[in-house]
């Protein structure tokens, strides 16, 4: 089988194609497991062409933001508590973004939400002494990090309970950043009032859709009103601000102490092992090395073909790499694609990109040898980052 090359450099192929265990699977033109044993001046060079980004063929679009039949609960801002918020940082929005050039004494990193969001904890976990930069919107995070407003940013690409946060799958694709590290955040849901206040008092709750559904049981049984605001922390500013004893907010303990408010009720999520996973991203990648465990993230999209997805999947099975991971996204410029030659009545079908974690680091070989393999039935391949993944405590 000739190897048919994607828009991505990968290292040198073995072209001996004589006694090959493998072809059966599609694996031609490169090397089985263990059988390249690259320098450490070739795995940098491999690495430094592998983690250029490039754009992809079909590039993906920006979302626009869905709009739900509900007319959305309006909530006016009265300044009516005595805490006071001027001194708190502005979000910044796509408007505000310009090039910046800082003194460099401290790591600033771009979340979204104001101050007291669990990305804003997220990042300070991730670093401690950080300048955290809140951003009103995900893609005005990338931007900063983009236009050197900040030098990291931290955002969620997951959760253990409601799954994958698609738009920031389809923000990897159209931006240029690097993922560089991972975090993993207990979320722990709070019942936050005025100082005073007890909790049978609280007739209305704010908070994000998101949190308000993950504390469903201990909200039903409160027998409160649920309000949906854009995030956590907006809620306990919004509760801060109104002054008005009855409503309430779930949100972070970091929120309440920020906005000056009490904790009334903690863990509330019906789930306690509720966890997000964030992504570090940065302007450039970082070298890997095989000191301690790595992940590498890549997306890709195939060739036609039967059984083309279990193929570009057996280049990891048969080098033993685990995959934690695999997202299919449908590109936006080419939903479908014909899959009869004929013109009468050609079916059709979606056409996917497809996001995959898999632990390895891309110093070793067998990682270098999985994406030559994957190559061959790729017709776009990117590397996200390699990076070490996160074995810390989530607490």
């Amino acid at each position: 089988m000739a190897s048919k090359a994607a828009p991505i450099l990968i290292y040198g192929a073995n072209n001996n194609k004589q006694d090959n265990p493998y072809s059966q699977l599609g694996i031609s033109g490169f090397a089985a497991a263990g059988r390249l044993a690259p320098s450490n001046s070739r795995v940098q060079r491999v690495w430094q062409c592998l983690s250029h980004t490039h754009r992809a063929i079909i590039p993906v679009e920006d979302e626009v933001p869905s709009t739900s039949g509900a007319a959305p609960t309006q909530i006016t801002l009265v300044r009516a508590y005595d805490k006071d918020l001027s001194s708190l940082p502005k979000p910044l929005s796509a408007a505000d973004l310009s090039p910046f050039s800082g003194d460099g004494k401290k790591v600033r990193v771009a979340y979204q939400g104001v101050p007291g969001a669990y990305s804003e904890a997220a990042a300070l976990k991730a670093y401690p002494k950080c300048e955290t930069v809140p951003c009103d919107q995900f893609e005005a995070a990338f931007k900063a990090v983009e236009l050197w407003l900040a030098e990291k940013a931290v955002l969620p690409i997951e959760n253990s309970v409601d799954g994958s946060i698609h738009r920031n799958y389809d923000l990897l694709l159209c931006h240029r950043l690097h993922i560089v590290g991972e975090v993993q955040l207990l979320v722990n849901h709070c019942l936050l009032g005025l100082p005073g206040v007890r909790k049978e008092e609280i007739k209305r709750v704010l908070s994000h859709p998101q949190a308000l559904d993950q504390c469903e049981m201990a909200l039903s049984e409160l027998g409160v009103t649920r309000v949906n605001v854009d995030d956590t922390a907006s809620a306990a500013q919004i509760v801060a601000s109104e002054g008005v004893r009855e409503m309430g907010a779930v949100a972070s303990t970091r929120a309440a102490e920020i906005y000056g408010l009490d904790v009334l009720a903690e863990r509330l999520q019906n789930d306690s092992d509720n966890v997000t996973r964030f992504l570090i991203l940065g302007r450039e990648p970082i070298i890997p090395g095989t000191d301690r465990p790595y992940k590498t993230s890549i997306v890709f999209s195939l060739e036609e073909g039967p059984g083309i997805l279990f193929k570009a999947l057996a280049a990891f099975a048969l080098r033993g790499i685990s995959l934690s991971k695999i997202e299919s996204r449908p590109q936006r410029r080419r939903p479908l694609r014909v899959v009869d030659d004929s013109n009468r009545g050609s079916a059709t079908y979606f056409d996917y990109l497809f996001y995959i974690d898999f632990e390895a680091s891309m110093a070793e070989p067998r990682a270098q040898n999985a994406l030559g393999h994957l190559q061959e039935f790729a017709r776009f391949l990117r590397v996200l980052g390699c990076y070490p993944m996160d074995n810390s405590s989530t607490n």
